[in-house]
């Protein structure tokens, strides 16, 4: 995510700004369930590198979306968990599963 802009003649760009690319809505999606550490996203993420996956978190929670919370234990131990704005999504994310699984029933496309 680059730098946001202060002006955005669409409120849909600015959404697709935040949470726009092929990892950040699945990070979200995730991450409804409840709080995950990154071993947990790394092994949802299917083919996310971890260099990818620290870049797209570092993105989410820079954008109020995430949070993470450290504990100083060793070995390290990280949470990640959505934020006020990020619950927010829940039901968009919910909305757009319900969609895309009637529009692949609909038009016989395979969901795994």
């Amino acid at each position: 995510m680059s730098k946001l802009k202060k002006d955005y003649v669409y409120p849909l760009d600015l959404g697709l700004d935040l949470i726009g690319g092929k990892w950040k809505l699945r990070i979200l999606y995730h991450l409804t369930s409840g709080t995950k550490r990154f071993s947990e996203l790394r092994k949802l993420l299917e083919g996310i590198t971890e260099a990818t996956l620290t870049v797209q978190l570092r993105e989410l929670e820079r954008a109020h979306l995430i949070e993470r919370k450290i504990y100083p234990e060793v070995p390290l131990k990280v949470e990640y968990s959505l934020s006020e704005y990020g619950m927010e999504l829940k039901s968009v994310l919910a909305d757009l599963c319900k969609w895309s699984k009637k529009y692949a029933r609909e038009n016989e496309i395979n969901i795994h």
